[in-house]
């Protein structure tokens, strides 16, 4: 397994592969996919149990679905230097007839993506179609999945966390990207969300939160004890506090830079608060 500093190093590298690919196309997310760097590297680097042989139906491995599939470029990221599809292919980000689409789909065969998302709300019930499915099968496997705090407004998600409890859906871990931002405007200016935790807690779910989400071994920490409370009778939940634009400093905190892209010299900035790790593609 990996140790902290690599792990740190990973994380790195990741913020440059996000910046890299939006720039280069003027186009995506970065200031959602920046703050989570820390958990897509603790979820495939360090906590999930997974095969890069990559197959639809998963089976005997732990799956992962990203419901706010905007933030695509921390996932490709992610998933290319864990191994799934080459790093140069990073290169090819919302180009035409490319695997890398601006939202993550299917039909182009992309290993590691199992369901087509990016319309928001819907993540939540796919997550716990899948982890039903592994119960039939006897597979003693979980399902995580992430979701933006913003998407939450979407009254599907609620609709799914009650059907969660009350089918005791216990192999599931879903996590909630709380960063206080969307892409008009803070969610307490748009619609405010109240207390996420005691809604779940209300809804019958097991919470745990995150306070240092842009902290790996926290994000690892809490993410391992997340799994020791599945199998219990109910679904879990991960509360992740993060920073939109985490590691660049003109990005953080602002939802400014939730849909745009950072002209050449942002990006040189961008790219000197994180040097290079492990290698650009």
């Amino acid at each position: 397994m990996p140790n902290t500093t690599q792990l740190e190093d990973f994380v790195t590298q990741v913020r440059r592969d996000i910046l890299r690919q939006v720039h280069k196309v003027n186009s995506g997310h970065p200031g959602g996919s920046l703050g989570c760097a820390e958990f897509f590297t603790a979820l495939y680097q360090e906590v999930m149990d997974y095969s890069t042989d990559f197959t639809m139906d998963g089976k005997n491995e732990d799956l992962f679905f990203l419901s706010n599939g905007h933030i695509s470029p921390v996932f490709y990221s992610v998933l290319a230097r864990s191994g799934f599809f080459p790093v140069e292919e990073l290169q090819t980000f919302r180009h035409i007839n490319s695997r890398l689409q601006g939202h993550p789909t299917t039909h182009e065969g992309l290993p590691g993506i199992r369901v087509a998302s990016g319309s928001l709300g819907q993540g939540m019930s796919v997550a716990i179609g899948a982890a039903e499915a592994k119960k039939l099968n006897g597979d003693s496997h979980l399902v995580y999945s992430l979701h933006g705090d913003g998407e939450l407004q979407e009254g599907q998600n609620w609709e799914a966390i009650m059907y969660a409890a009350s089918n005791k859906v216990d192999n599931l871990i879903a996590s909630v990207d709380l960063n206080g931002q969307q892409i008009d405007g803070s969610t307490d200016d748009v619609l405010p969300l109240g207390n996420v935790k005691d809604k779940f807690l209300a809804f019958g779910w097991e919470v745990l939160t995150i306070e240092k989400g842009n902290d790996i071994s926290a994000v690892i920490e809490g993410l391992k004890q997340a799994k020791t409370k599945t199998g219990k009778g109910k679904p879990v939940c991960v509360i992740l506090n993060t920073v939109m634009g985490n590691g660049v400093d003109f990005m953080m905190h602002t939802h400014a830079w939730h849909g745009k892209a950072p002209n050449d010299e942002q990006l040189e900035i961008g790219l000197k608060q994180n040097p290079e790790t492990l290698g650009d593609y």
